[in-house]
């Protein structure tokens, strides 16, 4: 019985392939390609024609990925904006993404992130740690910190004087 050879697909299937399964950047589906051993001048026209065919866009796909991580409400701004970048997203495509009414959102996603994170007893600094770490300015940890205090007084652990 003859088994059959398969052939390696070309570029553009390949590449067809991976923006079926999630969407890229162009950097970082160039990269997959290269990885696969795919010749650069290959990539490249693959590239183009995706383009053309407006499979691959940056500015858009930034956008949209951008709008999930932000309505998902989870994440800081920071932290959505360094994600972006890691998955090939050029540096001006995401900050041009960013919204002017970040400040609420921040203090939500901070306050969610709290919510989720500490369902037991707690120190104040370790949430505030937590979520500075999380990409969150000082002002919105303490503001998030605060409000989780009013709503979950019980998740509050009280802080020991040793001065006496």
């Amino acid at each position: 019985m003859r088994r059959r050879v398969k052939e390696k697909p070309t570029a553009l299937v390949k590449a067809v392939d991976l923006l079926a399964q999630q969407e890229h950047s162009e950097a970082r589906l160039r990269e997959k390609l290269i990885r696969r051993d795919y010749a650069a001048d290959e990539i490249d026209d693959a590239v183009t024609r995706l383009k053309e065919k407006h499979y691959l866009n940056d500015e858009e796909a930034c956008r949209r990925q951008f709008s999930y991580f932000f309505e998902d409400g989870r994440m800081s701004i920071r932290q959505i904006c360094q994600k972006l970048i890691q998955r090939g997203f050029a540096q001006e495509l995401v900050y041009a993404c960013i919204p002017e009414e970040k400040e609420e959102h921040e203090l939500e996603a901070a306050f969610r992130a709290a919510c989720g994170r500490f369902r037991s007893a707690v120190k104040r600094d370790k949430i505030k740690q937590f979520l500075y770490r999380r990409g969150f300015s000082f002002s919105v940890c303490d503001a998030a910190v605060s409000r989780f205090v009013e709503e979950y007084p019980d998740r509050i652990e009280e802080e020991q004087d040793f001065d006496e």
